[in-house]
């Protein structure tokens, strides 16, 4: 029964459900039909508007277009702007307002770029060929304004402004190159260049101004217009023909003068000598105040473009410095002559003070040519110098000077020899360069010693030589004694000394006193061989003798007595006669000499008095014979070595 009612109640249930079902069915129909209807309709709606979008669209994209276009002509139309302001700049020309000129250039350049990348455009070729012949003018009136401004303002730079550049201690006083050069190069002198080597770290050059500041800047200006034009060649040419010139001037204004080899083989030692010492002030002047200058003027028009500058530099000075150049070669290959070697070493310094400079200041591949000449002239002048060095000691060994000097004085050539080694040692550092130009570092003092101990040497033979001529021995020795001596004093008192050392002092000082003993025994000998008593005895009866204590004793002969008096007599007067014209230049020398012969000569003579006087005393005339005191020797032996004439002597 529960079964039932229970069964009863899900069949109920079921078909509820169904009928529910259903209803969602008739539902879900209705809502899928009406949603059809709306996608109909909307179709339709879409089709309808189609053409009403593309229409739209194609009306947006005409405005897009036409914005571009506006744009793009806007752009043109400035270009023209541009053009056309340009054009009328560049005809005005750049003389009125250079700045507004260069701009002008500048936009007719990025006006041939601008049509130049716009094929597109019917008239872009006969623009650009408008802008580029425009162009062209443009950069013609600027190669012209660039050569009318340079040469305007490039003026030969007078000699008073570069001496105001010099330090204080190179001015001439006078305002004359000329004559700054003559009062302080006559070489050889204690006023040569190395004094001013000395300062010449601390010493301060002042390049004159070549051109304005102010006008620098437009000069830079232009030049980079040319270069950009590809116009280096013209620019090139314009600076050099209006530098190069003016430059020249500069130097003939300061008394550069163009000579030849030949020109300097005519001249005389003096007015050459002369020409030197204005050269070395020269050199100094152009590569420390003009070269400096001139560089740095065209390292600022041709700023940016270095070798472009360098290459201007070099071909506006090659002429001048081949001028200055050409004169140092000329005397490095003249014919050598003693004389010439501290010119020669005044050059050779000048060049290697300059050395470091002229490196500086020519720099670049277009001046290597410029630094190899001057570098090549320092090493001539140092060949020459070396070979003169060379020359010098074979003329002082082979020296032919006929001409002695009558009264066994110091000769010329000592004199001359001693003061050339003298001067050699005040270009000491100097010489010590040039011999490291030829011989390693370790060697050139050594060398130096070498060089100066041969030329001592050498005078020494020559000195030999020379005094053979005398036939007299005892001036012979004299001569030697006077050379030697002076040779030694000039050593001990220079700095030769302490290259020569003690050693060579001490030698030849005893070489000295040697020639000083032989000229004593020389010229005394015979003299003092009267005042023996050798020879004195007689045979034969007549005569009376005379004792060591002046008693009479048989066996010394008076007559014979007598004639040793007379003999004596004879000789001393002679010697007097003769020594008094001999001469010995060195006091001390002269006071030691004459004393030297005093204390051999007095003694002798007052001893024979005292011996064998009383014989002769006790005759007739012993005046006669006894015709000087040990006092009158002694005054007249103070006579001796004066170097007096003969009549003075007689006198």
């Amino acid at each position: 029964m529960g079964v039932a009612v229970g069964m009863d109640a899900l069949s109920e249930r079921a078909a509820m459900m169904r009928e529910s079902v259903q209803k969602s069915q008739t539902i879900s129909d209705s809502i899928v039909s009406i949603l059809g209807s709306f996608d109909h309709r909307l179709s339709a709606l879409e089709t309808a508007m189609r053409p009403t979008q593309l229409r739209t669209h194609s009306i947006r994209r005409a405005h897009e277009n036409i914005d571009k276009t506006l744009k793009a002509a806007e752009v043109i139309l400035a270009q023209f702007d541009h053009y056309h302001q340009a054009e009328a700049n560049v005809l005005k020309g750049p003389h009125e307002d250079l700045e507004s000129y260069l701009e002008a250039i500048d936009q007719l350049r990025s006006n041939i770029r601008f049509f130049s990348g716009n094929k597109s455009l019917k008239s872009d070729d006969g623009v650009v060929n408008h802008a580029n012949n425009l162009l062209a003018k443009a950069i013609s009136k600027l190669e012209e304004e660039f050569k009318q401004l340079l040469a305007s303002y490039s003026k030969p730079v007078e000699p008073d402004r570069l001496f105001d550049g010099l330090p204080n201690s190179l001015r001439p006083s006078s305002g004359s190159p000329g004559n700054q050069a003559d009062s302080s190069t006559k070489a050889p002198s204690h006023h040569h260049s190395e004094l001013h080597n000395s300062n010449s770290e601390t010493a301060v050059y002042t390049p004159p101004t070549l051109i304005p500041p102010r006008v620098l800047p437009l000069l830079r200006d232009l030049a980079q217009q040319m270069v950009q034009a590809g116009h280096q060649q013209q620019l090139l040419k314009i600076y050099r023909d209006t530098r190069s010139s003016v430059f020249e001037e500069s130097l003939r204004k300061l008394g550069v003068e163009k000579l030849s080899k030949d020109d300097v083989q005519k001249m005389q030692w003096e007015v050459l000598e002369a020409k030197i010492g204005n050269w070395i002030h020269f050199m100094r002047i152009a590569v420390k105040l003009l070269f400096a200058g001139e560089r740095k003027v065209c390292d600022q028009i041709f700023e940016g473009f270095d070798s472009l500058s360098d290459q201007c530099f070099a071909e506006v000075t090659a002429s001048s410095v081949s001028v200055l150049l050409s004169f140092g070669e000329a005397i490095a290959r003249s014919k050598r002559s003693p004389e010439k070697l501290f010119v020669l070493l005044d050059m050779y310094e000048i060049m290697r003070e300059l050395h470091t400079e002229i490196e500086t200041i020519f720099k670049g591949k277009a001046c290597t040519e410029i630094r190899e000449s001057a570098l090549g002239l320092t090493k001539r002048l140092a060949q020459t110098a070396q070979e003169t060095f060379g020359d010098f000691e074979e003329a002082v060994e082979k020296d032919a000077t006929k001409t002695a000097v009558s009264d066994g004085t110091v000769h010329p050539l000592t004199s001359y020899v001693i003061n050339y080694v003298k001067f050699l040692f005040d270009y000491q550092s100097t010489l010590k360069q040039l011999f490291q130009e030829f011989e390693s570092e370790k060697e050139t003092g050594s060398q130096l010693a070498s060089v100066t101990m041969r030329i001592m040497q050498a005078l020494q033979t020559n000195l030999d030589g020379k005094s053979k001529q005398y036939k007299d021995l005892a001036l012979t020795h004299l001569f030697l004694m006077n050379n030697i001596h002076y040779m030694v004093r000039s050593v001990r008192r220079s700095e030769a000394k302490d290259l020569l050392g003690d050693d060579w002092v001490q030698r030849h000082r005893r070489i000295v006193q040697q020639h000083a003993n032989q000229y004593k025994r020389n010229a005394w000998a015979k003299i003092l061989q009267c005042l023996t008593i050798q020879g004195l005895s007689s045979s034969g009866g007549g005569g009376s003798t005379v004792g060591v204590d002046g008693g009479n004793s048989s066996g010394v002969s008076r007559a014979m007595v007598k004639d040793r008096f007379k003999t004596f007599n004879m000789q001393f007067e002679e010697l007097h006669q003769k020594q008094s014209q001999w001469a010995v230049p060195d006091t001390e020398l002269r006071e030691s000499l004459r004393l030297a012969v005093a204390e051999v000569l007095l003694p002798a003579y007052r001893n024979f008095i005292k011996r064998f006087g009383p014989l002769v005393e006790s005759g007739k005339n012993p005046q006669k014979y006894i015709r000087f005191t040990a006092e009158d020797l002694e005054r007249m032996l103070g006579e001796f070595f004066e170097g007096r004439t003969l009549n003075e002597t007689k006198r």
